[in-house]
């Protein structure tokens, strides 16, 4: 089949393991997704499968994008992405489930993380501030940034307040602990980035065994 699928993270809880032990995991609604071209060497230079999540309404998507969906005879979809592929049997139009995983199975998550608008020092880097006591007049501040008579500016990478969060992450070899088909769910142990209800990328693990 192909080797991920887009999902929907729910939320966070816990289950029981056979010998008693709390797992805690994260639920992933994972597609259905529904398979919109095929990518091939001859015309595009590389192999995968374009999939669709999320069917949505015609005014949410530009003239493009439902120009490009409508073409291969699909319904108004949110999100699109590619995937590699390892079956060439698969069809324009098929629909991929959560069975291509099963328990055990290793994967990576990746999904945009919570955004925290722009922090200080403190918050973004765990700088540890100044002294708490009265008259120091140096608290939370980031201190000297710049070097004296070379080079005579801020170096760059230097670390500094600004927007923390909303950056694209991965969390590597996640085991899944649980496959509810008929619910299109995916139970998988430990957190994945991101806030309830945004999209994540469920994939087979690269450097799991």
């Amino acid at each position: 089949m192909i080797n991920g699928l887009l999902g929907k993270k729910i939320g966070m809880t816990q289950i029981f393991a056979a010998d008693g032990t709390v797992l805690p995991v994260t639920v992933v609604e994972a597609g259905p997704c529904r398979v919109i071209t095929k990518k091939i060497v001859e015309k595009d230079g590389y192999k995968a499968i374009q999939v669709s999540f999320k069917e949505t309404k015609d005014k949410a998507l530009t003239k493009p994008e439902l120009g490009h969906l409508k073409k291969n005879g699909a319904p108004p979809a949110r999100y699109l992405a590619e995937f590699s592929e390892t079956d060439s049997s698969i069809t324009v139009g098929q629909e991929i489930t959560v069975e291509i995983f099963k328990e055990g199975d290793l994967v990576d998550v990746s999904g945009l993380t919570k955004g925290k608008g722009f922090q200080g020092v403190i918050k973004r880097h765990k700088f540890a501030g100044g002294p708490a006591t009265h008259g120091s007049m140096f608290h939370r501040a980031p201190g000297s940034i710049g070097s004296s008579a070379y080079p005579s500016r801020v170096r760059k990478n230097k670390r500094m307040p600004g927007h923390m969060g909303n950056k694209r992450r991965t969390v590597q070899n996640l085991e899944i602990v649980g496959v509810r088909r008929e619910d299109n769910l995916l139970l998988i142990r430990g957190a994945v980035p991101g806030s309830k209800g945004t999209l994540v990328i469920v994939k087979k693990a690269v450097k799991g065994a």
